[in-house]
């Protein structure tokens, strides 16, 4: 497993390097026991549909954020409590949902980072629907696999892989 990374607050790294940083323009609420978390991107684009999701946490996480793109729909929740526990088993930093989630309580409880639009106790549809690591846009930031993210209550930024945020 990679070396835990230390979270850098996203309004320090705003300080350092201003506009040249990403900044998700999306407003997400934080939802898991981990408010601050980095790490590198992984991505799933879906919607309504956790299936690809459910197997990504399967795997190990060493340290990375999977960045979920679920198109902000609220209808469905993309995650719950036990896939809450399963990514923090498997070593995963957090994650970021464009979506809702459901256990909310359980989930605050769990040491991991979860931020998402909001939350419904509706489940899924586990179809299988939907791409793993590809780019994903919202907020007017494209999140690329590999790119080092970073999320506080502040808000998420994100810097590209080389760690040159003028990219």
């Amino acid at each position: 497993m990679s070396a835990t990374r230390i979270p850098v607050p996203t309004a320090d790294l705003y300080d350092e390097y201003g506009d040249q940083l990403h900044v998700c323009e999306e407003q997400f609420t934080s939802y898991g026991g981990a408010r601050a978390f980095t790490g590198p991107v992984r991505t799933v684009s879906v919607y309504e549909d956790n299936a690809l999701l459910h197997a990504l946490l399967n795997e190990p996480g060493d340290g990375a954020v999977v960045v979920v793109d679920g198109g902000a729909s609220l209808r469905a929740a993309l995650l719950g409590d036990l896939m809450a526990k399963r990514a923090r088993d498997n070593g995963w930093a957090g994650l970021i949902i464009r979506g809702a989630i459901r256990d909310a309580a359980v989930v605050g409880a769990t040491t991991v980072g979860v931020q998402a639009l909001g939350t419904t106790p509706r489940k899924s549809d586990k179809e299988g629907k939907g791409e793993v690591d590809v780019p994903v846009t919202f907020g007017g930031v494209t999140f690329h696999p590999g790119d080092i993210l970073h999320a506080d209550e502040d808000g998420v930024v994100l810097l590209p892989s080389s760690g040159d945020a003028s990219q």
